[in-house]
């Protein structure tokens, strides 16, 4: 090949973008374009216009390609693509700022216990120990915050 393929490489990349709208879409036909060329070398003849040559390549396969996405289309319902791949994470947000400020306004004795043995997970043995008092009380202060957690968090009924 007698002419330079990457010289007309901008010229391909503003013809896709025309043509598809989408820079994505248009760096890929960029790309399907060269490898076409790259592949029919031996069709170019030297001494024609190359980038003519380039951008007849580039326009038969973009529409080679809505030909090809006509016949594949897809269910709307069926569509995996209108699902939402990651939940709203909005809910938890408020969910773990309502459990802070409910926390906050609880007695600092029922805190300790509830984050102890609810939140790090301690055994009420232990979480008697770091606070220095009986396993009952633990028991009875942890059952007292989590009531009165419930009674903050829940929608009322």
């Amino acid at each position: 090949m007698s002419d330079d393929i990457l010289s007309h490489i901008p010229a391909l990349r503003a013809y896709s973008r025309a043509l598809c709208r989408s820079v994505p879409d248009a760096e890929d036909l960029v790309q399907e374009t060269l490898l076409r060329a790259i592949e029919n070398a031996h069709r170019y003849h030297p001494g024609t216009n190359m980038r003519a040559w380039l951008f007849t390549i580039m326009r038969n396969r973009f529409f080679t390609n809505c030909q090809r996405s006509a016949r594949e289309r897809t269910g709307a319902a069926d569509c995996a693509s209108l699902v939402p791949q990651v939940k709203p994470n909005q809910e938890w947000h408020m969910q773990a700022t309502e459990l802070k400020a409910a926390l906050r306004e609880m007695p600092n004795h029922y805190r300790e216990a509830i984050i102890l043995v609810g939140a790090l997970g301690e055994s009420y043995l232990d979480a008697a120990r770091i606070l220095k008092c009986d396993i009952g009380t633990i028991k009875s202060r942890v059952n007292r915050a989590r009531s009165m957690l419930r009674k903050v968090l829940e929608p009322a009924l």
